[in-house]
């Protein structure tokens, strides 16, 4: 037979997913597994956007849609980004996907030519690497492990070359936590718009805000606003992971070619979907607050109790639900007859020896982190981390 394709041989799977399945795997053997590697919210999805779509199923008119979406929903975005992000788009600018994933897969389609580079600051989100090199560009990673995970703008100046085509920024970040201050959004700007890059502003955790406040850095200038596309969906502050919605605004030009590619694709989200997405947008906020309040109380009592564990450190997080926990100063320990050379051997031990699931630091590009999630209960939080605690204890 003739080989597979070449190009899509170098694609790796999702780290974090791959960690997860084994966590719940040896759930379904019956081990009571803490989960900390989960990037969803535990919270059902709010029961008004679920009554939506049992009502809209009720009635029937399940049909395919519009490629880019509904006009009812395009317009709830549009007045969802007047509302939140004081940003102006028309209709024609939006443009709604199965996840933010695809949406951010149209996107680096549609601008990247072969041998592009495509600037991300270094940890990153597993799947943006992969997602450059599916539109056969070339990810080009910037470190900020040492400036509290804040893209430095002189750095990012310092990574351009004459292919380089764009920049993905997300904030409040996955892994890290971090919120970037206006200031640095505008610095950022500043070199974008020197270098004539594009930018992909992935903004999928704006609601999660503990510290600071949220910024788009569409909104700071109008060339920005022209050169941003900018990603969001309702996973994260709607509970909807497993209904896939997410959205995009740019251009109306480049929402066309994003169309036209997703029309080959996978043509519209799901209908069900975008209508309880209406409700999500243009409903009560009230249980986006409710979530929001319960994540900021789990924060503070797992960076409490990490902080306070020898040998662990986090680092500030203002944003998400996650926290990037440096296991470093374990590096060199044995436990039994196994000597930790890594995070990745920090993450086995702790689930291979406490049930205690967390990501490893490699699958985001920082072998001396683990990603711990707070996406889930107070107890369980205070029962994993006492785990890991009697963990470390036996380390020699």
């Amino acid at each position: 037979m003739k080989p597979l394709s070449t190009k899509h041989q170098a694609i790796e799977e999702s780290k974090t997913l791959a960690i997860n399945a084994k966590a719940n795997a040896l759930k379904a053997d019956g081990v009571t597994v803490i989960n900390f590697s989960s990037g969803e919210p535990d919270f059902p999805t709010p029961e008004p956007i679920r009554n939506k779509a049992i009502d809209f199923i009720k009635q029937g008119h399940v049909r395919y849609t519009a490629t880019p979406g509904i006009p009812e929903l395009k317009q709830a975005i549009v007045d969802k980004f007047a509302r939140d992000n004081h940003l102006r788009y028309e209709p024609n600018q939006i443009i709604v996907s199965s996840g933010a994933k695809q949406s951010l897969y149209n996107a680096l389609q549609v601008l990247c030519e072969p041998e592009d580079e495509v600037l991300i600051a270094s940890p990153y989100w597993t799947s943006y690497p992969e997602l450059v090199k599916l539109a056969g560009a070339v990810p080009v990673f910037i470190d900020t492990s040492d400036t509290d995970f804040i893209l430095d703008a002189s750095r990012m100046e310092a990574a351009i070359t004459d292919n380089t085509k764009a920049i993905i920024i997300n904030s409040p970040n996955n892994p890290t936590g971090a919120v970037y201050p206006k200031a640095t959004l505008d610095a950022i700007g500043h070199v974008a718009t020197r270098h004539d890059l594009f930018i992909i502003s992935d903004e999928i955790y704006e609601k999660l805000i503990y510290q600071g406040e949220h910024h788009s850095i569409a909104g700071l200038s109008d060339d920005l606003y022209r050169r941003t596309i900018v990603v969001n969906g309702l996973s994260k502050a709607y509970a909807m992971t497993g209904w896939r919605l997410g959205y995009a605004a740019a251009s109306k030009d480049l929402v066309k070619l994003m169309a036209n590619l997703q029309s080959h694709a996978t043509s519209n989200a799901s209908t069900v979907t975008q209508h309880a997405a209406l409700e999500a947008l243009m409903g009560d906020q009230h249980p986006v607050a409710v979530m929001r309040d319960a994540f900021a109380k789990r924060r503070h009592v797992m960076k409490e109790a990490v902080d306070n564990i020898d040998g662990l450190s986090s680092a500030p997080a203002s944003g998400a639900f996650y926290l990037m926990v440096d296991v470093s100063s374990l590096f060199g320990k044995r436990h039994g007859d196994t000597v930790i050379e890594n995070a990745t051997d920090v993450a086995t031990l702790f689930l291979e020896k406490k049930h205690v699931a967390v990501v490893p630091g490699v699958a985001f590009g920082a072998d001396h982190v683990v990603r711990m999630s707070y996406a889930t209960s107070e107890a369980d939080i205070i029962e994993g981390l006492s785990r890991i605690r009697h963990l470390i204890h036996q380390l020699r």
